[in-house]
């Protein structure tokens, strides 16, 4: 049976704050065969003060040094009529909407949307009333790591299952907050350590240029993928020049959908399709020259040829030294 890795398309704010921009990203989910849609739900106000800078990677993206973050943000902002619309028209197009809460108020919205499970983002890792609010919405939960040490994650693990998260129910996702991740910083093999330390389900968020790290992150054992992904890379915005465009994502879905089904059950036996190539393939030993009925086997008179549908090689030792009990003609199996 096929592990099927769950494939979130994050499009986050990627509609620039127009609803249309964020059908069309849903149409564009849909169409890639992603599991979920994922957007922010956030009152800038409620997340960011007036005194918060933009981080290097917005400064560049939105070639704006001048406006602040809250200002920057307040413009990608989701009303509660919009989220509506976009659960709903989510249904129409055949794939779940998802998104991330970050202030209390939306939390309590994306409670009342019914969303199948809540996303942690990186930022809230160390933000103690935000996890405890998590918990208490009972929810299986997918919580981001970027910037964080294992102590951090381990922490906020603490804080999850303390407060009546099951841990059958937490995914832990490794993640790098650079927009985009250069790959020397990617350290794919945390994902592991993560797993391995702290006995959880595993995956990726990844921020990477190209599709090439989430497959890899799905070929060594991730569960979940989260990929940002935008209609188009040179829109103006934060997060559109870190993202996939619609084709890619596209790409990256396929590939990881052929990574689960080449990985297998791990138990090591011919394969449906190979077997008939067995007998083509291997070996039999076979005279190498007439071999008249009396004579000794030896390494002067047989040797090892296609096809593999007499003696197997393995028993040559067993054939050397033996009588032979009929004539043979060079490359008769014996």
């Amino acid at each position: 049976m096929i592990k099927k890795t769950i494939i979130i398309a994050e499009a986050g704010v990627n509609h620039n704050g127009d609803v249309n921009i964020a059908k069309k990203l849903i149409d564009a989910a849909s169409d890639a065969k992603v599991d979920y849609v994922k957007f922010q739900t956030f009152i800038a106000e409620e997340n960011i003060s007036v005194n918060a800078k933009k981080a290097e990677y917005q400064i560049k993206n939105t070639n704006n040094n001048v406006e602040s973050q809250l200002e920057m943000v307040k413009k990608l902002e989701l009303s509660e009529e919009n989220h509506y619309d976009l659960v709903k028209y989510c249904k129409n197009k055949n794939v779940k909407f998802l998104s991330t809460a970050f202030d209390f108020k939306s939390i309590e919205l994306l409670k009342k949307i019914s969303i199948d499970f809540f996303k942690i983002p990186s930022g809230e890792i160390t933000n103690l009333p935000y996890l405890i609010a998590v918990s208490k919405l009972e929810l299986p939960i997918v919580m981001s790591t970027g910037m964080a040490t294992m102590d951090e994650v381990r922490i906020a693990l603490g804080v999850l299952l303390l407060n009546g998260i099951s841990k059958d129910d937490i995914t832990i996702l490794h993640c790098n907050t650079e927009y985009p991740t250069p790959m020397e910083d990617v350290n794919l093999t945390a994902m592991l350590s993560v797993g391995r330390e702290l006995d959880v389900k595993i995956g990726y968020s990844d921020h990477t240029l190209g599709i090439e790290i989430p497959i890899a992150a799905v070929a060594l054992g991730a569960k979940v993928i989260e990929k940002h992904f935008t209609l188009d890379r040179s829109m103006a915005g934060p997060d559109h020049k870190a993202s996939l465009e619609p084709n890619e994502l596209k790409a990256m879905v396929t590939a990881i959908r052929n990574i689960e089904r080449a990985l297998g059950d791990g138990i090591k036996i011919p394969s449906k399709s190979e077997k008939k190539n067995i007998a083509i393939a291997r070996k039999s030993i076979v005279a190498s020259r007439e071999i008249k009925k009396g004579e000794v086997f030896s390494g002067k008179n047989l040797t090892t040829k296609r096809p593999g549908t007499g003696v197997s090689p393995m028993n040559w030792e067993s054939i050397i030294g033996t009588k032979s009990e009929k004539d043979y003609n060079q490359d008769d199996l014996i």
